[in-house]
């Protein structure tokens, strides 16, 4: 089966001169369902920025066969969804529709054809009724479903959602959870909510101080590490 994303020997170093990656190797094959795991500071947010072209390493990065870098990062920011940490980085426009439908928008498609994308979307995630509200009326997780709408929007083949279950009562997190279970792209989670990585995953990364320490079923990788 050829892999959705390869990435191989990827190192970052940030301006101060901090070492965030050091020699990354990684595939993730189509229908997969990853957790990144390891402690604050290892990496694994700096790694999946490198996946949509928000960050560029040393190192080889491909998406959907293509490698990521000037000419290619639109059409790889087309197959890659990221949805950041606090949603209300994503929601900004004066409704639900508007913000969902901004992404198509900015594809190309006319005003029409995105509406009808954001509609889709927002029903696939369960807020098709708050399509008129302003996003800052919505709850925490009402929000992050807004935010996977306006990826999904998009028709992306790759999710990757970073701390999704920040700032999510229980009840919230347990549809968070149905919802992901749902959606048929391939997915990579970064999170320290272990509960909610047995929910999804299978397979786990573990990052260390900018490298993969270990990579492997997700049961036998939290015995073995620390992983908050």
């Amino acid at each position: 089966m050829t892999p959705l994303i390869e990435v191989r020997d990827l190192c970052f170093r940030y301006d101060d001169g901090t070492v965030a990656l050091a020699g990354i190797d990684f595939v993730l094959y189509p229908g997969e369902t990853v957790a990144l795991l390891g402690p604050n500071g290892s990496g694994k947010t700096t790694f999946v920025l490198h996946l949509n072209g928000l960050l560029h390493g040393h190192g080889r990065v491909t998406v959907a066969g293509m490698e990521v870098g000037p000419g290619t990062v639109a059409s790889v920011r087309q197959k890659v969804g990221l949805v950041f940490q606090d949603s209300e980085s994503q929601l900004f426009m004066p409704t639900v529709l508007e913000d969902v439908a901004f992404g198509p928008l900015n594809l190309g498609l006319n005003s029409a054809e995105s509406e009808l994308r954001a509609r889709e979307a927002l029903a696939m995630v369960g807020m098709e009724k708050a399509a008129s509200k302003a996003p800052y009326h919505l709850s925490a997780g009402e929000k992050k479903r807004v935010a996977i709408a306006g990826i999904l929007a998009m028709r992306p083949e790759i999710l990757i959602l970073d701390e999704p279950t920040t700032y999510l009562d229980p009840p919230a997190q347990r549809s968070l959870i149905e919802l992901l279970r749902e959606l048929p792209q391939a997915k990579i989670l970064v999170t320290h909510d272990m509960p909610f990585a047995r929910a999804l995953c299978e397979r786990a990364v573990f990052f260390r101080l900018g490298t993969v320490a270990a990579d492997g079923k997700l049961d036998e990788l939290e015995t073995q590490f620390d992983w908050r």
